[in-house]
């Protein structure tokens, strides 16, 4: 069963790690206004529970997640996409409800915004930062297709979506019936609400990403929630079955795809050059040129 609540008012050196499940050292972790955040409880099963929370960056438009298991002993907790911006905000929340951070994960080098995993990591000791390893960003863990990320009794899959950047992933709920249902599935750049990323810099392909959201997202269940990294309009979630209908881009043949994704004239990132330099070093480009 489902039950939805909105709150209106709202350094880096990869770890041994077994690639088929990622467990903490503590055995872990509707459109509405943007700013707000969404507050929704998954029921699971008899004894297992998912806390979301849906938190928002307005200079970047950049969504964050928060996810724990509420059931377990220990609350272990992770935060997807998290900003520097707003690091305190995130930290703040985890601590009034009573969780435990294990994990900061990114979807892929942003270059539209500075991560907040290196800064969480210098705030809250025994903390892991995680990334795909296609990315070739530092990180403590690299993460590959296949991949599980276990917090308490719950997991994200890791599924390869590359082609807004080589490295981008998808992280889904857990399959099963002690896992969340329907799934969520938090995309980063390469699926938005009726939209998707760009695929003009950073080893981006219009071509593969097509491949990626065809083969690994729209292959999942219809009614699985899609959260992606940023909006424009103010919406907040879809489904996969609201985008293979009504996506403007990827419900049209692959050759009429690349051609959009080639004539789209978009700016230059205005904080690329800042961004992507100091996401490849889990966002502590700053304190480690002052260590050097």
């Amino acid at each position: 069963m489902l039950r939805l609540r909105c709150l209106l008012l709202t350094s880096c050196n990869p770890l041994p790690f077994n690639h088929q499940f990622l467990h903490s050292p503590i055995v872990s972790c509707s459109s509405s206004v943007r700013s707000k955040m969404q507050s929704i409880n998954y029921t699971t099963g008899p004894s297992t529970k998912l806390l979301f929370r849906q938190l928002f960056e307005k200079e970047s438009s950049t969504y964050t997640y928060l996810l724990a298991d509420a059931s377990h002993p220990d609350k272990p907790a992770l935060l997807v996409d998290p900003v520097d911006r707003t690091v305190d905000r995130d930290l703040s929340l985890v601590n009034d409800l009573g969780l435990k951070l294990v994990y900061a994960i990114n979807t892929h080098v942003h270059a539209d915004h500075v991560t907040g995993s290196g800064l969480i990591k210098t705030k809250v000791p025994g903390v892991k930062s995680i990334i795909s390893k296609a990315s070739k960003a530092s990180a403590d863990i690299l993460v590959q297709a296949g991949d599980k990320i276990q917090f308490g009794d719950l997991y994200l899959e890791v599924r390869a979506t590359p082609g807004h950047t080589v490295g981008c992933v998808t992280y889904v709920t857990g399959d099963g019936p002690d896992q969340p249902q329907p799934r969520m599935a938090f995309t980063g750049d390469a699926l938005l609400i009726r939209g998707c990323g760009r695929t003009d810099f950073q080893g981006g392909s219009s071509e593969q990403l097509y491949e990626s959201v065809h083969s690994q997202i729209f292959t999942l269940p219809k009614d699985t929630f899609i959260y992606p990294a940023h909006d424009y309009k103010g919406f907040t979630v879809s489904t996969v079955g609201e985008e293979m209908l009504y996506n403007p881009r990827l419900t049209k043949d692959e050759e009429t795809f690349k051609s959009i994704m080639e004539n789209l004239k978009l700016s230059y990132p205005k904080m690329i050059d800042v961004a992507v330099p100091a996401n490849m070093v889990c966002g502590l480009q700053d304190l480690e040129s002052k260590a050097a």
